[in-house]
């Protein structure tokens, strides 16, 4: 196992910076104001791993991996080293963010120079394992999890540490079954596996029956795959748009067998690699950039959007953070929420109102958003106003969005006429977009006639009516004052409260929008599709979850997807099947952020109804092809099924 896991240390080999980590040294770990603790780091000789001193008698992991590292940051760029270290510092200082909800480290080297040193040593290693070969990636992948399972590190693999190994890949088998395959494998009956028992073990456990049936199918060049036989695969299988010259990358880049790459065809070990790796996979590469008409109206679009995004855990108790923002930021999202409150020193603050979360400065947010908002998508991002401030907070909140965001924020319509639809992705690149109340409508801004007082009253119905249960109140709309500096900055994003379908149609200007709570949204997706559908074709919706789901969970989307609804704000803080759907749509069309919806979403005079599918353009038929249970070779051909693909 050894000699997989410093493969990729060869590439670095006599580098001062990868020398430096192995070598460690001493850093100051900052965690609060009063916790500041010098502790040891460094490399260990696998080049994958980071080993850090840890006074905690009862820890029993003092390691993290490379690869759960997202990003290396210089300077104090995180929240926690602005908050609780000087100025003074900022060339010493550097963070490491990791994946998921790892919290970040923020460290202090002891010079200028040895965090450069830091922060070069560990993005050289990142890159570098970064640009491992497929194949050297699973090999890494495997090495490392059946290290982490030898407990006592003689590079051996008992029966129990067999169970903890499949356990870490995710694979669940019972104890009768484990055993067996342990058994099967010991051939020298030592009790343990090692060696080429282990490369038995592991070729047993990589074997895919249904792959050998498609496999055995398109090798007909004397059992392997030619070129030509991939080629066929691609075209008939992936239906993907290839050629012969794209085949032969395939088996170059995947086949791992020298003999079969050098006659240019592909093994079923090679043939397995390739499924593996993102080539392989159902999502189409030609849409991995921008492919889509980006110049249709903004509510043509499902838009990427999250909810309560300023936390990094549950609603009750958990850290607001700015980099709640920047992971959103990062993966696409183009409409944020912030939660405003009065703070202290004349300062808003935003955290989930009436809990026990952390506060944060609404201007550290809208300074973090400024530096993250283009970097994964250039197209408008959202800042969803959910507003409890009094009106000088408002005036600060305005003061801030216009002096950190400048010319990027909208401050008026495109074009010197009044608007009679949005503009599109396209036409605000790079461009920040105010939802909240407004005072007076947006026409008034063309007439010369009408007038507003520097501050009015407007009727506020929470978004989140949760609100109202912690305010005892019974009604549920109350009167905010609001000052005419943040209302003039509401452009094509103006909150109002939904009265209905006949009444939006009658009465709401198009860049009037309503919230909807989860559970009403799903109602109307039910009882009123259409008509939702109609109502979307030329307003945006925004959903929310439900105030309940107080561990931050998320709703299925898809159905509200279905009626139209462009902006179905989920926790991206959340680990789960509801945000793995999100990902998948958003994933496409570079990720930007906006999937353009199908024609029949953007029609206003459409008759589509997700509930009864009656018969249109929409309604196509697939043919769905099912393994057999046993994993027999047979291949069974299911009735054709009508499918929606939104």
């Amino acid at each position: 196992m050894d000699s997989n896991g410093i493969a990729d240390k060869k590439c670095l080999e006599g580098d001062k910076d990868l020398q430096f980590l192995i070598n460690g040294g001493d850093l100051l770990k900052v965690r609060s104001g009063s916790w500041k603790k010098t502790r040891y780091f460094k490399l260990q000789e696998d080049c994958k791993t980071m080993w850090h001193e840890s006074k905690k008698t009862m820890k029993s992991k003092n390691t993290f991996s490379l690869e759960d590292i997202e990003a290396v940051r210089t300077g104090r760029q995180t929240e926690g080293l602005r908050k609780y270290t000087e100025e003074s510092v900022e060339g010493r200082a550097f963070s490491i963010l990791f994946k998921g909800r790892q919290k970040n480290l923020d460290l202090i080297a002891n010079s200028e120079e040895e965090a450069k040193k830091w922060v070069s040593g560990l993005e050289k290693v990142i890159s570098n394992m970064n640009n491992l070969t497929p194949q050297k990636k699973t090999e890494h992948w495997i090495y490392s999890c059946m290290r982490k399972a030898d407990k006592n590190l003689d590079n051996k693999m008992s029966l129990k540490e067999l169970k903890s190994f499949l356990q870490d890949i995710n694979i669940e088998v019972d104890e009768d079954y484990a055993e067996m395959l342990f058994q099967k494998c010991d051939q020298s009956k030592g009790g343990f596996l090692e060696g080429k028992e282990i490369e038995h073990f592991y070729k047993i456990l990589t074997q895919r029956e249904e792959i050998d049936v498609i496999y055995r199918e398109y090798a007909k060049t004397d059992g392997l795959m030619s070129a030509t036989d991939l080629l066929n695969f691609l075209l008939n299988e992936q239906r993907e748009d290839a050629s012969q010259n794209d085949a032969l990358q395939l088996i170059e880049k995947y086949e791992l067998d020298e003999n079969a790459r050098a006659k240019q065809q592909m093994t079923m070990d090679g043939f397995l690699m390739y499924l593996h790796q993102p080539e392989g996979l159902i999502f189409n590469p030609a849409h991995k950039s921008v492919y889509q008409d980006m110049n249709q109206p903004l509510n043509h679009y499902f838009i990427s959007s999250s909810h309560n995004t300023y936390l990094m855990e549950d609603q009750l108790k958990g850290p607001s953070s700015t980099e709640a923002y920047i992971k959103a930021l990062l993966k696409g999202c183009r409409c944020v929420e912030l939660d405003c409150w009065d703070g202290s020193d004349e300062e808003p603050v935003i955290y989930h109102g009436y809990t026990l979360t952390s506060k944060i400065l609404f201007k550290d947010v809208i300074q973090a958003i400024k530096e993250y908002a283009f970097k994964t998508s250039e197209y408008p991002v959202i800042l969803s106003l959910e507003n409890h401030c009094s009106v000088e907070q408002q005036k600060t909140m305005a003061q801030h969005l216009i002096s950190i965001l400048g010319s990027a924020l909208v401050t008026k319509p495109l074009g010197d006429q009044m608007p009679t639809h949005f503009p599109s992705p396209e036409e605000l690149k790079g461009r920040f977009i105010v939802k909240g109340k407004r005072l007076n409508k947006l026409e008034d801004t063309f007439s010369d006639e009408s007038k507003t007082a520097d501050e009015e009253s407007v009727t506020e119905e929470e978004d989140d009516e949760d609100h109202e249960d912690h305010e005892k109140k019974s009604n549920k709309s109350k009167s905010l004052k609001l000052a005419k500096e943040l209302s003039d900055i509401v452009i094509y994003c103006k909150s109002v409260h939904f009265h209905g379908f006949e009444d939006s149609r009658d009465k709401q200007s198009f860049y009037e929008m309503a919230s909807f709570k989860e559970g009403k949204a799903v109602k109307l997706a039910e009882e009123s599709a259409t008509d939702f559908i109609h109502h979307n074709t030329d307003k945006l919706s925004r959903i929310y979850p439900g105030g309940l789901r107080t561990d931050s969970s998320n709703y299925n989307p898809v159905p509200l997807w279905n009626a139209g609804c462009q902006i179905v704000a989920l926790n991206f803080q959340t680990p789960c099947t509801e945000m793995d759907l999100n990902q998948g749509l958003f994933v496409q069309n570079g990720q930007s952020g906006y999937i353009l919806k199908p024609s029949y979403l953007r029609d206003r005079d459409t008759e589509f109804d997700p509930i009864t599918l009656t018969k249109g353009p929409w309604l196509k038929r697939k043919t769905l092809h099912v393994m057999a249970s046993d994993l027999s070779p047979a291949v069974t051909q299911s009735e054709p099924k009508e499918v929606l693909y939104c």
